[in-house]
């Protein structure tokens, strides 16, 4: 028998998704110092903090279809709204989460956001991850939940083998970001050590992570990546990593980028590379797609004429189940009418379960009872 096979779905091209760590003593504050900032300049629209009960007492309160709480690690949940190019609105969650159990002390806390604007997403939009974290290299809020890992730098692979296949499996089946490796041909200058991520457009600067393999890595760099992945990576070259499960429509020759000069110049090739990478679809995975459903049917900042058009939806709906209710109570009372007449044509009135009139039976007074109240529109 031929089993049935779904497709996965796919991340919708009016979306924004990004899962990382933050290691700073307190994340809810910068996010929260960053909104007020923003709004104060006017970049926001508006920004709400909620704490996750007070999210679930709201959602009882105003029910929205399919809506589901962040679940019970959730620290806090932020809201924020602004606008783009062309007055395009764009609305953004981000959610803080208490660290796995079985992560050690001190590996932060965990965040995903989640952002959808009401057309197509353009790169060149400003990052959601700046309207909630701020763009300082002093706060540590862009490490990826692969340890070790982190955005807007150069990361370096690891020198043992095993530690590096491991690296490279983790990074493609549990990271949220796209996944360079470039490698360096000799020790570049420091010019030459600025992570390509600087050239990128701003919503995909941070959504990518530079991985640097030095100039003795190029065998063992090239073995792991062909052994774990099928990718290869040439000397002094680079690649776009896969993601598992993979692309539709990734080759990885397309992929590789045959040489890279780290000397501080724009990579052009590798550029267009990773942005032709971004554009493709990708597998949307179960929690990004939690994250999702969240913003879309958890939002919680509505705007005057939102909150206009939802309480009159309300109105409708409770008035719906008003009627229902009515009917129901109706029906009931008719009901227990036709008993009790039931009951009197069976008795001959007096009220005795015994006393049946000698001309018919208790049967047929019933079915004689019950056929006065008999309607087929009920």
């Amino acid at each position: 028998m031929a089993k049935n096979s779904t497709s996965s779905p796919t991340t919708p091209d009016t979306a924004w998704l990004g899962r990382g760590r933050h290691l700073g003593p307190d994340p809810e504050r910068d996010v929260r110092r960053n909104l007020i900032a923003l709004k104060a300049a006017g970049v926001l629209d508006d920004f709400l903090d909620l704490d996750p009960v007070e999210s679930a007492r709201s959602t009882a309160l105003y029910p929205r279809e399919g809506s589901a709480a962040p679940g019970p690690s959730a620290r806090r949940l932020f809201e924020a709204r602004w606008r783009v190019a062309d007055d395009v609105t764009v609305r953004a969650q981000l959610t803080t989460y208490d660290p796995e159990a079985r992560r050690k002390e001190g590996e932060g806390v965990i965040w995903v956001l989640a952002a959808e604007a009401e057309r197509a997403w353009d790169v060149h939009w400003p990052s959601p991850a700046t309207m909630f974290w701020p763009d300082s290299e002093q706060v540590a809020w862009d490490h990826d939940t692969v340890p070790g890992v982190r955005q807007r730098t150069t990361n370096h692979l690891p020198k043992e083998d095993g530690e590096l296949r491991h690296r490279l499996r983790d990074c493609t089946r549990q990271s949220w970001f796209i996944h360079v490796v470039v490698h360096e041909a000799m020790t570049p200058d420091v010019m030459g050590q600025q992570p390509i991520s600087a050239f990128l457009p701003p919503s995909l600067r941070h959504r990518v992570i530079e991985h640097r393999g030095t100039p003795e890595q190029a065998q063992v760099a090239d073995f792991a990546m062909k052994r774990e992945l099928g990718v290869r990576i040439p000397r002094g070259g680079a690649v776009v990593l896969p993601t598992t499960p993979q692309n539709p429509g990734y080759d990885a020759e397309r992929f590789t980028v045959r040489s890279v000069f780290l000397d501080g110049s724009e990579p052009t090739e590798l550029l267009d590379r990773i942005k032709e990478f971004a554009a493709l679809a990708r597998p949307l995975t179960p929690d990004a797609e939690r994250a999702l459903t969240r913003l879309r049917q958890g939002w919680h900042l509505l705007t005057p004429d939102e909150e206009l058009v939802h309480a009159k939806a309300m109105v409708t709906k409770y008035a719906e189940a008003l009627d229902v209710m009515t009917n129901s109570r109706d029906l009931y009372r008719e009901a227990t009418e036709a008993a009790h007449a039931a009951l009197a044509e069976t008795t001959g009135g007096a009220g005795a379960p015994g006393s049946v009139k000698p001309d018919g039976s208790p049967l047929s007074a019933l079915t004689k009872a019950f056929g006065r109240f008999r309607d087929p529109n009920k």
